[in-house]
């Protein structure tokens, strides 16, 4: 899943109203992405003492307000039910497609086991499957499938930036990385908690580290979310899903990987890495 070009470089004006909206119109309802009408959103600013006058206006390309944001939440609507809820998968299902990968690459690569326990311990599936189909692209580069250190940017042997998290993964390592990545797997989730949550709005935070330091010094690290578990993110997290839709088009995250989508789009992203590399 990659940004539509309509609705990258945007002004944070028009994303605090999108996120706005969201909190005061809702996301979803009977089990459906939802567009709130100009009514609604109108009610919504006046009660918030807000002036609804911004509806009205035009952004800096020329294109009215209202337009631009009814579009963004047609095309956001139009992704998750077209594009992300078909890739979503539950455990049984994510077993099914590591155990193929698996036979199939034959790894060396780790391969971490959840964090569950009794019955429900079994391998992380879909962190597994990046890591294979890492390893199986890369060639002979080497890859930290689990870092236990912060990443950090450095020129000439000094450290520009360090990050506040850890990732789940960096290429080729996490000293300069060109590419860091997060694994959101909840399998064996039953509610949509704090835990969850925290998870998204840690991936915010990672944006927000690497887009002030590709603003400062011209220094770009491609930064990647994976998600999964149909249960958690579709039928407890849409709300969620939409702020990660948002989070993509604001340009804190570069591409996200839905589910069964990482076995198409991991070894073409690991190949582009490759060739940033020669």
């Amino acid at each position: 899943m990659i940004p539509d070009k309509r609705f990258i470089q945007l002004p944070k004006s028009f994303w605090a109203l999108v996120r706005l909206i969201g909190q005061e119109c809702g996301y979803a309802s009977d089990g459906q992405i939802t567009i709130p009408t100009k009514a609604a959103v109108q009610v919504a600013l006046a009660q918030l003492e807000l002036d609804q006058g911004s509806l009205n206006t035009a952004l800096p390309d020329g294109r009215p307000v209202w337009e631009t944001l009814v579009a963004y939440f047609t095309h956001r609507r139009d992704l998750l039910h077209g594009h992300v809820k078909p890739n979503l998968m539950d455990a049984k299902q994510a077993k099914i497609e590591f155990t193929k990968l698996k036979r199939q690459l034959k790894p060396t690569c780790p391969i971490p086991m959840n964090k569950q326990k009794g019955t429900k311990k079994a391998p992380a599936y879909l962190t597994g499957m990046v890591n294979m189909l890492v390893e199986a692209n890369s060639g002979d580069h080497p890859c930290d499938y689990d870092p236990r250190a912060l990443a950090t940017i450095a020129t000439n042997g000094s450290p520009l930036r360090t990050f506040a998290r850890r990732m789940d993964g960096a290429f080729p390592s996490v000293i300069n990385p060109i590419a860091v990545w997060e694994v959101k797997e909840y399998y064996y989730t039953t509610t949509f908690g704090s835990r969850v949550a925290d998870g998204v709005y840690e991936t915010l935070l990672d944006g927000m580290e690497i887009e002030e330091l590709l603003a400062a010094e011209k220094v770009n690290v491609l930064h990647y979310l994976i998600i999964d578990a149909r249960y958690t993110w579709w039928d407890c997290g849409k709300s969620y899903l939409c702020r990660i839709v948002d989070m993509l088009h604001m340009g804190y995250v570069d591409e996200v990987l839905v589910g069964r989508e990482v076995i198409s789009r991991m070894p073409e992203i690991v190949k582009s890495w490759i060739k940033k590399m020669a």
